[in-house]
């Protein structure tokens, strides 16, 4: 089920264990956060994952984070490291649009191509169908990326017609933004999201402060390799950020901060049912219905709704979510191809019982 991947299945060289308690610092640790820090050196090098960054977040706030493991051989990973997020990066930029949204610089329903029509597809009259609301749920009939061989982009359906995940379709409606606002993305996700948060240790593209703090990514063959970074951006792919500055967003979007009330209900409704035929880990933990909202995915379970982004490239696993009816919020960031495996023990700890944890555990194998 190729929309199953939700940014996470695009999806030894442990050392000293560093550590950054934040909140716990002034508070006594968790029985939670005390199993996590009495495992996690065992789990890393099981799993053979450099470095892991968790933060938990319980009624908006941040009760807790820490970071372990090694940033590149022999440098521990700290606060201070720069994890990249991989697919998680598009739920930054659905904020951004949809809080230019909600201050009236654009309408979610308005036709992206009066501003911007890629010259791939401009002799195919089905640009005309594509507005910022059908790219951001993934429904722009676009694939996840543009052959490589230079064939260029093209439709694979009708804008509208249905789901598939596509970074391509974030690509666009980001450039659409720049377009009529004339302004680069970039800007426009300062203005709208870092700003404001107060988020000064993430970007799109590579900084002169990146020297020396990126965390350097381990593939499946257990092989280092020189960090992914960007000096053009995507609004789908490689946002760096450090765990300290994604928990100020995962905040702010589970207190539905910079939207109207009405674009608060409507970001996490579903068009589409990607369960509907059931769940390959098998029908005793299958959400009642599932999907790609405005930059999130959405899993509803009985009595239980789980929103969540996942990121995974070569050597990146990492993963955010909030559970509305429990006001808790976990984001756990990995350098390391098998990263899923740690993502799921500590999510086991932090959200136990929670049927979600069978989809995790089904990532974990893939």
């Amino acid at each position: 089920m190729q929309n199953l991947r939700l940014g996470m299945a695009t999806l030894s060289l442990i050392g000293l264990m560093s550590t950054n308690a934040n909140a716990s610092d002034q508070q006594p640790k968790s029985t939670q956060q005390q199993e996590i820090e009495n495992n996690i050196d065992n789990w890393l090098e099981k799993h053979d994952v450099p470095a892991v960054a968790i933060a938990y977040i319980e009624k908006g706030n941040l009760q807790w984070s820490g970071v372990f493991g090694e940033q590149s051989p022999g440098v521990n990973a700290t606060s201070d490291t720069l994890f990249n997020i991989a697919s998680m990066t598009k739920s930054i930029s659905a904020e951004t649009i949809l809080r230019l949204a909600s201050s009236g610089k654009i309408n979610l329903d308005e036709q992206m191509s009066v501003h911007w029509i890629d010259p791939d597809i401009a002799r195919d009259p089905r640009h005309q169908l594509l507005t910022p609301k059908i790219a951001l749920r993934h429904r722009a009939g676009f694939p996840n990326w543009r052959p490589k061989n230079g064939d260029g982009l093209a439709f694979q359906f009708t804008p509208g017609e249905q789901a598939s995940y596509s970074g391509e379709g974030y690509d666009y409606v980001a450039r659409f933004a720049e377009k009529k606002l004339d302004r680069s993305f970039t800007a426009l996700a300062h203005q709208e999201i870092f700003q404001p948060l107060d988020m000064d240790q993430v970007s799109y593209v590579g900084e002169k402060w990146f020297s020396g703090r990126v965390a350097q990514p381990q593939g499946p063959d257990g092989k280092r390799r020189t960090a992914d970074v960007r000096d053009k951006w995507s609004a789908a792919d490689d946002v760096h950020i450090t765990i300290r500055d994604y928990t100020k967003f995962l905040i702010s979007v589970m207190k539905n901060e910079g939207l109207s009330k009405y674009l608060a209900d409507q970001r996490f409704k579903l068009s589409d049912n990607i369960f509907a035929k059931g769940c390959p880990w098998g029908p005793d933990s299958c959400p009642l219905k599932g999907g790609f909202a405005m930059g999130w995915a959405v899993f509803e379970y009985q009595g239980e709704t789980v929103i969540m982004q996942g990121g995974g490239d070569w050597g990146e696993r990492t993963l955010g979510f909030f559970v509305p009816e429990r006001e808790i919020g976990i984001a756990v960031f990995t350098n390391g191809a098998n990263g899923s495996a740690i993502i799921k023990k500590v999510v086991e700890i932090l959200h136990p019982g929670s049927d979600y944890i069978a989809f995790l555990a089904f990532q974990a194998r893939q």
